[in-house]
């Protein structure tokens, strides 16, 4: 799985921190940093991450094969 932010979409709600906070950090109060190809272990984690981000700016796509271009 890859991950890319839309940081300049991004409006630092830390949504994804919270609920994947192995993934995701906040440098300060709004810079968001973030592992780019997370482990296969984190993958649900991940995945209701990127699903609870209000401003959509973070997508998923699938490496595996099985899905691609799945945006949250």
């Amino acid at each position: 799985m890859r991950i890319v932010v839309d940081l300049n979409r991004c409006q630092a709600y830390a949504q994804c921190v919270f609920l994947a906070h192995e993934t995701f950090r906040l440098a300060g109060e709004e810079a968001l940093t973030y592992e780019p190809n997370p482990d296969d272990a984190r993958r649900l984690q991940v995945q209701r991450a990127a699903a609870a981000c209000p401003v959509r700016a973070i997508v998923l796509d699938h490496q595996d094969g099985a899905e691609r271009g799945v945006t949250s």
